[in-house]
């Protein structure tokens, strides 16, 4: 019974918390006029839309990147514990590093990371 007091107090004290940090956030903030909502908030008129169209390679770059970032952290357990591992773990290792390595030569074939 003592825990779900003291859960019960955790549950109040944090919504309370969270209330109060949303009504100071309103209560302390800023009220602007209309030309400072817009696109770039600077309070320039804008002159043209906020959309820009990016070109697709900047997106496959991007895609890549998350995915060796991906691999270099799942790599990282491997890493440390290097020393202790079996036979069967560093045959896993080969071949998870083999299709990202294959995944980059397939990058490399389809032109993605050249910029021109």
């Amino acid at each position: 019974m003592n825990e779900l007091f003291f859960l019960l107090v955790f549950l109040i004290l944090s919504t309370t918390f969270a209330v109060a940090s949303i009504v100071a956030a309103f209560v302390v903030s800023y009220k602007s006029d209309e030309i400072d909502r817009t696109s770039y908030e600077c309070g320039m008129k804008t002159f043209s839309g906020a959309k820009i169209q990016f070109d697709v390679k900047f997106l496959n770059f991007a895609f890549l990147f998350l995915i060796f970032d991906v691999e270099t952290i799942f790599l990282f357990p491997f890493a440390v514990y290097f020393c202790n591992m079996d036979l069967f773990v560093l045959f896993e290792i080969v071949v998870f590093v083999l299709i990202f390595l294959f995944a980059l030569f397939f990058a490399i074939k389809k032109n993605i990371l050249r910029w021109n």
